[in-house]
């Protein structure tokens, strides 16, 4: 039996594997559960954790730069559409994703995941590219924040540094024509700053995006540093059946309260639309589903000039990982 530190964020399809209902075979982990943007910093500075969740673009932009210090495992534990979170100020001149072009734009990171596909979408259906705005980084709700990874971009693409400003509070003054974010801004959730989504319908748009391009955007995968999977080369295959066998059950646990002890008011009406939508697996692990999810990211990079060179898709993972959830 080996011991290993595991770091991921308290997801609920993860759970049974946290609490211990599920175990890995041959290895018992001394568990870190903290916000994703703590573990990422931790785990690509730091290199602290045995198994991390990890940024999907940051482990690109690795990859694509020679650096091999982690190993893939194809298990996303956080996706999430990206259309609701483009903000601007209410009442704005920006109406629609196309008066962005010339603005300038505020993220938390550039390279963040949230960011790769914010653009991405923005560049697909708008022709917005990532040289035709000039951004703008730094703390999204306080100030100063930084990029987790060092950034080699062209000189067509201009980025600013704001260290001593909030985007948000940039944002309502007029400095920043829009927010790119990876989460819901303190001051829009509790509606005390004027702030509106970009796209005032936005659930439809990311429903009829994901119906035409097949893509369900992966914010984050699971990694092993590569001098542990190359000690215990075993350990690979055996966490990805466990994370399945935990999202198994998250499932079966979703559908009993859904369907009768959820306090939310339309529980059974969404989970039977998400079905509809996605099919019961609705967050599917391995390659072979998310391929095009996993392409469009890789083609962002480097159309973002985020990659150092084109990364291709089977390099991200494990080949032996892949029959657990492609067979």
């Amino acid at each position: 039996m080996v011991r290993l530190s595991l770091a991921i964020g308290p997801y609920p399809h993860a759970a049974a594997l946290r609490d211990g209902t599920v175990s890995v075979p041959g290895a018992d982990f001394d568990l870190t559960t903290a916000r994703p943007a703590e573990i990422f910093w931790r785990m690509i500075r730091g290199k602290e954790f045995d198994v991390s969740e990890m940024s999907l673009s940051a482990y690109t932009v690795l990859l694509s730069r020679g650096d091999t210090s982690f190993v893939g495992l194809p298990v996303f534990p956080s996706r999430i559409f990206r259309h609701s979170f483009i903000y601007v100020k209410d009442p704005s001149a920006i109406r629609v994703p196309e008066d962005l072009r010339g603005a300038r734009i505020g993220v938390p990171e550039y390279h963040m995941t949230a960011a790769l596909f914010i653009r991405g979408l923005l560049s697909d259906d708008h022709g917005i590219g990532a040289a035709d705005v000039a951004w703008v980084q730094g703390g999204q709700d306080t100030p100063g924040r930084i990029e987790r990874i060092e950034l080699d971009l062209p000189a067509s693409v201009t980025l600013e540094r704001v260290q001593d400003r909030a985007l948000v509070d940039m944002l309502v003054a007029g400095e920043i024509d829009a927010l790119a974010s990876a989460a819901v801004p303190r001051a829009f959730a509790d509606g005390t700053l004027p702030i509106r989504r970009l796209f005032p319908n936005a659930r439809e748009t990311e429903i009829d995006w994901y119906r035409r391009t097949g893509v369900f955007p992966i914010m984050h995968l699971i990694v092993i540093r590569r001098e542990v999977h190359e000690q215990h080369p075993w350990l690979a295959v055996r966490l990805c059946e466990a994370f399945s066998e935990a999202k198994a059950r998250y499932y079966e646990a979703l559908e009993e309260s859904a369907f009768g002890l959820s306090p939310l008011p339309l529980s059974v009406h969404d989970l039977e639309f998400t079905w509809e939508t996605f099919g019961r697996d609705f967050l599917p692990y391995g390659v072979t589903r998310n391929a095009p999810t996993l392409n469009s990211a890789l083609r962002y990079s480097t159309e973002q000039f985020l990659s150092a060179r084109p990364v291709k898709l089977d390099e991200l993972f494990l080949p032996e990982t892949l029959p657990v959830f492609d067979a």
